[in-house]
């Protein structure tokens, strides 16, 4: 690779980009189609959820799992290997034809998460031998950002368009199975290989663990949700506590059996580290906002106004509110990306923590307009697109050689359980306070209002908690052993 930033960023970084943005259109092409899926399949639009509670899960698992395989066998064999899985996942739900069958493969494409995590530590290792991988690796994850951002809203803008064309549903699945099957190819003819870290054993007792701990805990964040959602009785909340109860068990076992093996999964003394534990607890409490937030924020667009709150906006409208959350995602990115050379990396962190509790803590006072909305929205989002990005590469630069594709991946486990017991306390928050309103089928204000106050404290805490990074950390030094 060229020596300078630029050479790097203009190669090895450019087809990271294009990867980015498949994997954007993978989060926002499928959304505007739903309700023809939901028609395709002859399902209800609340079983729409369980796609969701799926890939949730399969994310939650694997992550950890392929970024550590990544680490101990190469970060561009695990990418590729990921990518295939993905677009064989994709061309599953072109051909689909039950509930079931669209489940399993909606999950399966879920192993999309982990490319980020591999990106970021096929950069950072390559730029470590400079002694500039850490700066490097922050400004990539700005760009990767901005092309993940730009093919979601290139995917939810498409979708609608080419199924208006073609009134085909299978035909129009094929576009994003398509890309994906592309993007494989350019994977593994354009990305070049890490440094192996040599470690050639797994911990398989340790797989079964953390597998179980995350598939029990997640699942109960699930159903939790759906509870509350069908609002069922007393006997249901004791069955889903007890699954998670036992889901968090199994973790503390996890987390004891780690500590004590010579190669572990996850390798929790690293996690312990002062640069690092901040940075993991950050992803977690930013996962509150960016996944578990986007459903009460399109809720609370749609509702009708006349109840003294709500915007009243129809599909397209609430289309664009969600358009405009991500072109602010771009801005903190490309933000991000910029002033990390000019201020502190560690002080960006904090600054765009604080703006995530800022946008959602004005949306207390000011939500009843929808310019009110829109600019509380982009300031958080400004906030989380810096973040998005900034999290796996904090990460990589605080972890030792042979830990970075294990290290970023965990940014994401943690963000998606963050995300997962938000959207399963949000459902309960909201669905406690439906049917005092509109027929049954509104959420009171107050629901809302929690929803945004726990949005607005979990970004406040994330700046706090990174207040305590060393203020060394996530710069650029000699490669470390």
């Amino acid at each position: 690779m060229p020596s300078s930033a630029w050479g790097i960023t203009a190669g090895l970084i450019g087809w990271f980009i294009c990867v980015e943005i498949v994997s954007g259109i993978l989060q926002g092409f499928y959304v505007p189609l739903f309700s023809d899926i939901v028609i395709q399949l002859g399902i209800r639009d609340a079983d729409v959820n369980w796609f969701e509670a799926g890939q949730l899960l399969l994310s939650a698992l694997v992550v950890p799992i392929l970024a550590k395989l990544g680490d101990m066998f190469g970060h561009k064999r695990i990418l590729l290997v990921a990518a295939i899985l993905t677009a064989l996942a994709s061309w599953g739900l072109v051909f689909a034809d039950s509930f079931w069958t669209f489940l399993l493969f909606w999950s399966l494409q879920g192993f999309y998460v982990v490319w980020l995590p591999l990106e970021i530590a096929l950069i950072f290792e390559r730029g470590r031998q400079q002694n500039r991988g850490v700066s490097m690796t922050r400004r990539a994850a700005g760009l990767l950002v901005v092309g993940l951002e730009a093919g979601a809203i290139m995917g939810a803008l498409a979708a609608g368009r080419i199924y208006a064309a073609t009134g085909d549903l299978a035909l129009t699945l094929m576009v994003p199975a398509i890309a994906v099957s592309l993007i494989a190819v350019v994977i593994w003819l354009f990305v070049p290989e890490s440094t192996p870290s040599g470690e050639r054993r797994l911990d398989t007792w340790g797989v079964v663990l953390l597998a179980w701990g995350l598939l029990l805990v997640t699942g109960a964040l699930a159903w939790m949700r759906l509870i509350g959602e069908l609002r069922l009785g007393g006997f249901a909340w004791l069955l889903v506590a007890a699954l998670g109860v036992i889901g968090v068990g199994v973790l503390v076992w996890f987390v004891r059996h780690e500590r004590g093996h010579a190669y572990p999964v996850i390798d929790v003394r690293v996690l312990a580290r002062p640069d690092m534990w901040p940075v993991q607890t950050t992803a977690f409490l930013i996962g509150i906002s960016l996944l578990g937030a986007q459903g009460p924020l399109s809720t609370y667009a749609g509702t009708d106004s006349s109840l003294g709150y709500g915007l009243g906006l129809d599909a397209t409208e609430r289309s664009y509110v969600i358009g405009i959350y991500l072109v602010s995602l771009i801005v903190g990115a490309v933000l991000f990306a910029v002033t990390s050379r000019r201020i502190s990396p560690r002080l960006a962190l904090i600054v765009a923590a604080a703006l995530v509790g800022v946008g959602y803590a004005l949306f207390l006072p000011f939500h009843l307009e929808v310019w009110q909305v829109l600019l509380n929205l982009s300031i958080a989002g400004i906030g989380c697109g810096a973040l998005v990005g900034a999290m796996p590469a904090a990460a990589a630069a605080a972890a030792p050689f042979g830990k970075t594709g294990e290290a970023s991946g965990m940014t994401n486990t943690t963000k998606t359980i963050g995300g997962a017991f938000s959207s399963a306390v949000f459902g309960v928050v909201l669905a406690a306070g439906a049917g005092s309103v509109a027929g049954q089928t509104a959420s009171s204000l107050g629901g809302y209002l929690t929803v945004w106050a726990i949005c607005a404290a979990g970004g406040f805490l994330a700046a706090v908690l990174l207040v305590f990074v060393p203020r060394v950390a996530f710069a650029d030094g000699p490669p470390s052993g």
